[in-house]
């Protein structure tokens, strides 16, 4: 058992390359053969922790599970299993969960499943419970994940930094989101936050996402230290810890910031792949950097337009859809977008993500229009009703109006406007904003002084993690409806649905007098909740 935990300790702390030849050097010795057959022949009288260490340690090293030491091993391990203790439970827990599913595997897995349950209210060692998390999986009833759970919280106050890491990850492995487990170690971690590895920095966002919590404060907290220590990164590290953050909807302004600097004054690090990456989270994110803001779209302008004899036609249209969502036309990159089209060759009959794809290129020349230099606010759009019934979310929001303004025909529902844009409501108002006019007066009189109000409904997933700062998409039907002349008004779902009837006519008579009023001179005012 020493000769093979020892030969293991060494191997695993190898490169690959070296792995690969120290394993064939081990096999091919005669002196390792003779050791199996020593071992095989004294497999059940070995101590309980001599036998789990020694089927860690073969398979660890590599040997062939159809072999009959390994199945030896596992056979006496399936015997002796309720001598072994919780340390060598744990071990041979991980041993297994590195192995191919068989017969002996999945009985012994069957089995030491039974005994932590008997056993779990006994464990007390974190390191031991987090490990017995991670390696028995998302396959384990829901049940003893909550038992697991309830064993880990009654040793939470003995929680330290490098378990506090370690649990989640092994919640990511179980496939179980336990917010208390995740707050007390989400704390230990920003208490910890200089001492963090840049790969688990990534990890941490990674199961973040994995297991949908959302936690500002733990976010803000990797983001500070990464923009701290902005200058000992490599710019690689920065684009993986921000596309971590994207994925997350979580926006790091000042880091984006210092980053935009950076690939303003150096940019030849950015190669396809980071290119794709830096103009999707900045999209998505809808973050336009308030220093060297042209330069940084001409910067990345200037790099996609060394890449386009090399892009696929779909990494063309991300990229393009991408700046456009930004407000920013390249034009040399649609130029050739749009030449592709004409001939077809962007998007395939027999195509996954046809429609995916067709909506961003409706996207990218809706911006060609209405983000254009030339493009003028129209005196009159065209509109009209797709349906006078609206959805339930919307039930509570219609009869606040009708609360406030007294009749259904000051207001109107389910505007389908051109560029396939779509309003909740639209509510017209005099010059000054003081007073709300009849629909179908306005209607019969286009008037260009008649303010036009968008009242759109959206979800909190619409807006970047922990503020009112719409994401990209939004942001960009925002600036499109404000081309169009109206002045829009986000207003987030949940909060609104949660909130008293009196409570809601309340905001919305704030939103539609007191800040429309307000703002009537300032097209670019910030009106979300």
């Amino acid at each position: 058992t020493n000769c093979l935990t020892t030969a293991w300790r060494l191997f695993k702390h190898m490169s690959e390359e070296q792995q690969r030849y120290e394993k064939q050097l081990i096999f091919e010795h005669p002196a390792f053969a003779k050791l199996c057959q020593q071992l095989l022949r004294d497999s059940r009288r070995m101590t309980r922790g001599d036998l789990v260490f020694s089927l860690h340690a073969a398979v660890s090293l590599g040997v062939p599970q159809n072999t009959l030491l390994v199945q030896t091993l596992l056979r006496v391990c399936q015997e002796k299993l309720n001598q072994l203790d919780n340390r060598c439970v744990s071990v041979l827990t991980t041993t297994l969960s590195g192995m191919d599913k068989d017969k002996n595997v999945s009985a012994l897995q069957a089995g030491l499943q039974l005994l932590v349950e008997q056993r779990i209210s006994s464990i007390q060692d974190i390191f031991i419970l987090q490990n017995l998390m991670k390696c028995m999986g998302k396959d384990v009833p829901v049940f003893l994940k909550k038992k697991l759970e309830m064993a880990l919280l009654r040793e939470i106050d003995h929680l330290t930094f490098p378990n506090a890491l370690r649990v989640f990850l092994a919640l990511v492995a179980m496939n179980y989101c336990s917010y208390p487990i995740l707050s007390a170690c989400s704390k230990k971690i920003q208490e910890n936050v200089h001492d963090v590895p840049f790969r688990h920095l990534i990890l941490i966002l990674e199961a973040c996402h994995t297991l949908q919590y959302r936690n500002v404060k733990l976010f803000s907290a990797l983001a500070d230290y990464v923009n701290s220590t902005a200058c000992l990164w490599d710019k690689r590290q920065i684009v993986l810890f921000l596309s971590a953050c994207e994925s997350l909807g979580f926006q790091p302004s000042e880091l984006l910031e210092i980053f935009a600097e950076k690939v303003t004054e150096d940019p030849e690090f950015l190669n396809l792949k980071n290119l794709l990456i830096v103009l999707r989270v900045y999209s998505r994110l809808n973050y336009v950097p308030r220093v060297q803001k042209h330069q940084f779209f001409e910067t990345l302008q200037s790099c996609l337009n060394k890449y386009l004899p090399q892009i696929s036609d779909t990494e063309l249209l991300k990229a393009a859809y991408s700046l456009c969502i930004l407000g920013y036309l390249p034009h040399q990159a649609l130029d050739e977008l749009l030449r592709k089209d004409s001939k077809d060759e962007l998007i395939q009959s027999d195509d996954l993500y046809k429609e995916q794809k067709q909506m961003m290129l409706r996207c990218v020349k809706t911006c060609m229009e209405l983000d254009s230099p030339s493009f003028t606010k129209p005196a009159f759009v065209v509109t009209e009703n797709s349906s006078s019934l609206v959805s339930l979310n919307l039930r509570k929001a219609q009869e606040a109006l009708i609360k406030l303004l007294g009749d259904e025909n000051m207001f109107r529902q389910n505007v389908q406007l051109p560029y396939k844009y779509h309003v909740d409501f639209e509510i017209r108002m005099d010059s000054e904003g003081k007073k709300v006019l009849p629909v179908t007066a306005t209607d019969d009189h286009p008037d260009p002084s008649v303010q036009r109000l968008a009242l759109l409904f959206v979800p909190l997933s619409a807006f970047c993690m922990g503020t009112t700062h719409p994401q990209g998409k939004l942001a960009m039907k925002k600036r499109h409806l404000n081309k169009l002349g109206y002045h829009v008004i986000l207003i987030q779902t949940r909060k609104f649905q949660e909130m008293t009837n009196e409570d809601a006519v309340e905001f919305l008579k704030g939103k539609i007098y007191l800040e429309n009023a307000s703002s009537s001179s300032e097209a670019t005012v910030q009106d979300n909740i």
